[in-house]
């Protein structure tokens, strides 16, 4: 897969290990910025890692900002996104398997850095729950837009 990544200001210090990790896991990182710890604009940031998804030049992408949480509000905003927030690596699996999620969200100064390997690995593997109970959730969560 290609999975687009980003980071802003806060996140930036983990984005090379999240870059890694996707890389060791055999698909192809699209880089979103940013490229220091210089201050940016989470939305900014957000839009633009998100943007190839929309497009259909990336499958999934990974957000890392400070808590997660300003990434997972701008990314939700954007049509055609689906994000969770992952601190740990159940919630990266079930966004995918049960909301089919096709982006994560990681807070750089919340999530347990032990724990990086299994988020990406979990969210890179999910595979949409395919069944009547999931698809029935999902219609109704695009209903919402």
């Amino acid at each position: 897969m290609k999975i687009a990544l980003g980071a802003d200001h806060a996140g930036f210090p983990m984005k090379d290990t999240v870059r890694a990790l996707i890389e060791g896991l055999g698909h192809e990182v699209v880089d979103c910025g940013t490229d220091s710890t210089d201050p940016v604009d989470f939305p900014d940031i957000t839009e633009a890692t998100c943007r190839p998804v929309i497009e259909g030049r990336a499958d999934r992408a990974v957000l890392v900002c400070g808590t997660g949480q300003g990434a997972v509000m701008a990314a939700n905003k954007l049509p055609g996104i689906r994000c969770g927030l992952a601190h740990e690596p159940y919630s990266a699996h079930q966004a995918v398997e049960h909301d089919d999620a096709n982006a994560i969200a990681m807070g750089a100064w919340l999530v347990p850095h032990a724990l990086i390997p299994d988020i990406v690995r979990e969210f890179l593997d999910a595979v949409f729950d395919d069944d009547e109970d999931t698809r029935r959730r999902v219609a109704k969560l695009n209903a919402l837009d």
